[in-house]
């Protein structure tokens, strides 16, 4: 959510970013419903002044009582009118998107995505390389058709030394984070609504990515974005204490509604998987924000590094960017099975945009209440990074390697049939 005065210094940038990031915004409308809440606010506050000098009549007169029953009648009247008007306001408020910052590509769709690099090389076979539905069938490690049978559309097993690795790299990357000082949390998957509308999931994604529960105000977490940001929701941090780093770890859970027909087959597109994010609150600052992006990258690229898995950056065009963000990096892996790069991380600056909706703030040196601004970065996610474990290391015997770095936590270092 953006500041309402910022909105209205700045209409024609509002305008602009909802049109760049395929999205419609009524800024007229924000500023109407704006300037009327702000005129019976004044009306209000006349209102209540007259009442309130009424009051110090006494006794006071049969016309003092009589206005005063009228000022009581409006302001009953205008109250009721000032709450539809804050209701109107509010949802078109919602629709807001934010502020691309300058140096983001302007573009529709992934086509306009820029590739800011590479790293790693590609693995050359000497054999006809498998996908890895094929390598985790034949070596018994991934059972989709059971899977299917039991969880329904996208669902599949883990199993025998397919479990093992996917918790090895799990506790892998956890540790890492950790000894980098991130704070680490198991936050609740089962989260209330606002969390939701704080990340700035809703009101855009509620159909197509949110599971609901039968509690109306509960709802199964994406991404432990949603539950780690909003975990000081409502309350004035000190500004010595950030920025706050945190590394969350959750089973996330999306139904993919928007991804019909997409990856219907193995675990790249899943209704549930496993996932660690990193989450920082910091300063309301611009220069603070582009480097606290690039140390969150760095991390990510640092754990593909010691996988020794092939990957490029790419920086994220408005229109493939997300509602609440202000830039966007995504990493992609190579995949021998797909024959390109598959999306593996993703890595925000949301500015105060979640800030403001979750009421996050913090008090600086000078006594001065700001917004904090929020940062997330997915370190890894299991099983879809699975996918380039398995195909870029897998041998001519049909066995697969496991990177040197997981070894320790599995206590093997190949995968046999």
């Amino acid at each position: 959510m953006l500041d309402i005065q910022y909105i209205r210094d700045n209409p024609e940038k509002v305008e602009a970013a909802a049109v760049n990031k395929n999205r419609e915004v009524d800024v007229i409308g924000i500023l109407k419903y704006d300037d009327e809440r702000k005129s019976l606010i004044s009306k209000i506050q006349t209102l209540r002044e007259e009442r309130n000098t009424a009051s110090l009549e006494k006794p006071p007169s049969k016309e003092t009582i009589e206005r005063g029953r009228k000022i009581k009648d409006k302001l009953k009247e205008i109250e009721v009118k000032l709450n539809e008007v804050e209701e109107k306001l509010k949802n078109l408020m919602m629709y807001v998107v934010n502020i691309p910052y300058d140096d983001v590509p302007i573009g529709k769709n992934q086509s306009s995505n820029v590739e800011v690099k590479t790293c790693g090389e590609i693995p050359k076979f000497d054999f006809e390389p498998k996908d890895h539905i094929e390598l985790g069938t034949n070596l018994d490690i991934i059972d989709l058709e059971r899977g299917s049978k039991i969880s329904g559309f996208r669902g599949y097993f883990l199993k025998n030394q397919g479990a093992t690795l996917h918790l090895a790299l799990i506790f892998y990357v956890y540790q890492k984070l950790v000894t980098k000082g991130f704070t680490p949390l198991i936050p609740p998957t089962v989260v209330k609504a606002f969390t939701l509308f704080g990340s700035g999931h809703f009101p855009w994604g509620s159909e197509q990515d949110v599971y609901s529960l039968n509690d109306e105000d509960m709802h199964l977490s994406g991404t432990a974005e949603i539950p780690v940001t909003a975990y000081h929701s409502g309350e004035v941090l000190n500004e010595s204490e950030l920025p706050k780093r945190y590394v969350g770890l959750s089973p996330c859970y999306r139904r993919e509604a928007g991804a019909y027909g997409k990856d219907t087959k193995g675990l790249y597109r899943v209704h549930e998987f496993w996932k660690i994010e990193q989450v920082i609150i910091g300063k309301n600052s611009y220069e603070e924000s582009l480097e606290l992006h690039e140390e969150l990258e760095k991390n990510a690229e640092e754990i593909l590094q010691e996988l020794k898995l092939p990957y490029r950056q790419l920086l994220m065009c408005t229109g493939d960017m997300g509602e609440p963000q202000h830039k966007k990096y995504d990493i992609e892996t190579w995949m021998p099975g797909r024959g390109t790069y598959g999306e593996t991380m993703s890595n925000s600056i949301m500015g105060d945009f979640q800030a403001r909706r979750l009421n996050i703030r913090y008090k600086t040196t000078e006594g001065k209440t700001k917004f904090c601004f929020t940062y997330n970065n997915t370190a890894v996610a299991s099983p879809r990074i699975l996918i380039a474990i398995l195909e870029n290391y897998q041998q001519k015997n049909g066995s697969v390697t496991i990177p040197k770095v997981l070894v320790p936590f599995t206590g093997f270092d190949v995968i046999k049939k």
